[in-house]
């Protein structure tokens, strides 16, 4: 098992979509701060518009993927297919201070 780490994903729709990827990820956020390997889960819109971040801290590598595999999670992986203008973007860290 891995110890805690931050995740930050960007998540950048097609503009047309950009309401329908807001609520998806607004659906998601109690139920995946109620998962017990969530440490954190917030939702940030960039200034400009065009995309969403999620700022996130998993208690391990495990946790994370019964995240991606939880049934209220993969119909909305599925969405994304149509609904962004280019693959989520994720960056697992190590705080360091």
């Amino acid at each position: 098992m891995t110890s805690p780490f931050q995740l930050v994903a960007k998540i950048t729709p097609k503009p047309e979509h950009m309401q329908d990827v807001r609520q998806s990820l607004l659906d998601v956020l109690e139920p995946t701060r109620a998962e017990a390997g969530c440490l954190k889960f917030r939702l940030l819109e960039g200034r400009d518009g065009t995309c969403f971040y999620l700022d996130e801290e998993w208690a391990s590598d495990d946790a994370l993927a019964a995240h991606y595999a939880a049934d209220y999670i993969t119909p909305v992986f599925a969405k994304y297919e149509a609904w962004l203008a280019k693959p989520v973007e994720i960056h697992k860290m190590t705080a360091l201070a």
